[in-house]
């Protein structure tokens, strides 16, 4: 199968351009930065220069590519602004679908998040409603991810994965990430907040089962959704930090622990079933 991986160099793109390839795929990985063609190369992807908030070029590049599928994991993190990651998954998404729909593209797999529930104890399922009415900027995180799965699930195919905090190697919560470098300052609160996580390799690997699975929406999480005040001193302890670099607790909204049944009744099954393990490989 000819697959259009739109942000190859991204964390869950580098972990899934090997699975594809692997598994017999032809993959063509976008980026947006030249520095990193290279890279996409040497991960066995055929390299795909491209902005795609530039409509006309990533109408170029599928017609170049003529691919049999898309998968979609692109974001913005860099500047952890949510404006710019709700701007790039509703424009960059409606280039991409558009695009994948004019070359009769029928299957589009994205990347979505899981933490858009409304607050809750009981575990989120795919149909539960999402927080639309929360306040910003959580707000506009929310419209930008239904923007995206709108656009998504209205292809024929089309295949939403909602991750949970992503963590593992590029990501914030590794050693040398953005949590990381927190808790090793004691400056990474405790909080009562219910968190779902998802190993970036479990979810690079849901993302290459995705290619066969039924149109929809599914939850790619672990086993064990915790509060703040669980998994904060596991993680602490696993990127290094001391004993006595704690923050303060706070408070916050409860969260909502998120179910991962539907998707492993497909066959998900999470290497990492729970961040209790992953943390500790850092």
């Amino acid at each position: 199968m000819r697959v259009f991986l739109a942000g190859g160099s991204g964390v869950v793109g580098r972990a899934l351009i090997p699975m594809l390839v692997a598994d017999g795929h032809d993959v063509s990985a976008t980026t947006r930065s030249a520095a990193k063609i290279e890279l996409l190369r040497e991960l066995g992807a055929r390299a795909v220069p491209l902005d795609v908030f530039d409509r006309d070029a990533v109408q170029v590049a599928f017609e170049q590519v003529r691919p049999d599928a898309v998968i979609h994991q692109l974001t913005d993190l860099t500047g952890g602004d949510p404006a710019s990651n709700a701007h790039l998954r509703r424009v960059g998404t409606r280039h991409l679908v558009g695009a994948a729909q004019r070359a009769g593209v029928r299957r589009v797999v994205a990347q979505s998040i899981s933490w858009v529930y409304r607050p809750g104890t009981t575990p989120a399922v795919e149909d539960d409603p999402l927080d639309t009415d929360s306040a910003a900027p959580r707000r506009t995180t929310i419209a930008g991810v239904r923007a995206l799965e709108t656009a998504v699930l209205g292809c024929r195919e089309g295949v939403v994965l909602r991750y949970g905090q992503l963590y593992g190697p590029g990501t914030w919560y590794a050693r040398d990430g953005r949590f990381g470098r927190a808790a090793r300052t004691g400056t990474l609160p405790t909080s009562a907040t219910v968190t779902s996580f998802v190993h970036v390799d479990d979810a690079a690997r849901a993302a290459s089962q995705a290619l066969t699975w039924p149109r929809g929406i599914w939850n790619i999480v672990d086993d064990e959704p915790a509060a703040g005040d669980q998994w904060v001193p596991v993680f602490a302890d696993a990127v290094g930090a001391s004993k006595n670099a704690a923050a303060p607790a706070v408070g916050g909204d409860i969260g909502r622990p998120v179910s991962n049944a539907r998707a492993r009744h497909a066959g998900f099954a999470p290497a990492y079933r729970s961040w209790r393990e992953g943390f500790r490989m850092e």
